[in-house]
């Protein structure tokens, strides 16, 4: 099987620039459908299914590779070099934000620009650094995920949209973590929320929009900010949104934060 299949690559749009969409933990690219076609006229979209989410090839997942994120960042090079993508626009949600960077390091050509939407570089607070958990919350989480991944997926997904008065984007998201298979999913949540990527965020050499939200229990403002003030060339957007996935909940604040961040 190549990588397009693989990954379950779906290309759109026209134009000499390409834009990449990559999804969050328990999603797949079906959460950038409200935000991806407003850019097709002027670009060629590319989304994907990250292995293990989606319409993936399950069988490709290998727990080895995929033990931190850069096993993930390469098939990302891997799905850009299938297209030869040069100087494209990445728009990465949650940990997909770290996993383009890592991308855009390991090939910098790729990549002309960097769009991050609530991301963080590390979840657990460390000395002088603020990630928004202790790592005994991390522990509770990842042990509540591996017992019951269903109910797990039905409590924390309405939380981490924080949208109650729509509580049909809550449902959404619950829906898509109940989609993953259970053992991935408890795999990557804890390749996720273990990570630290903060050393690599001054060695990002593409031009970077941060875009945050509010009220958002995953990603927090003071890491936004954290993120802004470590990556060289990074510009940062507070939008009015709320919670951590303003793709579904916000897509036209999405939509014309990253128009503006591409005009310039």
């Amino acid at each position: 099987m190549n990588v397009l299949q693989r990954n379950n690559v779906i290309l759109n749009g026209s134009g000499s620039q390409s834009m990449v969409f990559s999804h969050g933990f328990g999603c797949d690219q079906n959460m950038w459908r409200l935000v991806s076609p407003a850019f097709e006229s002027t670009f060629k979209t590319v989304l994907f299914d990250h292995v293990g989410a989606g319409r993936s090839d399950l069988g490709a997942y290998d727990p080895e590779k995929y033990s931190n994120l850069s096993g993930y960042a390469d098939d990302l090079v891997e799905i850009g070099q299938a297209l030869d993508l040069k100087d494209a626009v990445f728009v990465g949600h949650s940990v997909s934000a770290m996993i383009g960077v890592l991308a855009s390091l390991k090939a910098p050509r790729m990549f002309e620009s960097l769009v991050l939407v609530g991301p963080s570089p590390r979840y657990i607070d460390d000395e002088g650094y603020y990630g928004g958990f202790k790592s005994g919350d991390i522990d509770e989480l990842l042990d509540s995920l591996a017992d019951n991944h269903m109910g797990w997926s039905a409590a924390m997904a309405p939380a981490i949209m924080a949208n109650s008065d729509r509580p049909e984007l809550g449902q959404e998201l619950t829906d898509s973590f109940c989609r993953t298979d259970p053992e991935i999913a408890k795999q990557f949540a804890k390749v996720t929320f273990t990570s630290d990527n903060r050393a690599e965020l001054p060695l990002v050499t593409a031009r970077t929009l941060v875009l945050q939200c509010k009220d958002d229990i995953i990603a927090s403002e003071v890491v936004g900010e954290y993120v802004r003030e470590a990556i060289p060339n990074c510009s940062y957007k507070l939008l009015d949104a709320t919670g951590h996935c303003p793709n579904l909940s916000a897509p036209a604040e999405v939509v014309e934060a990253i128009r503006e961040f591409v005009r310039h």
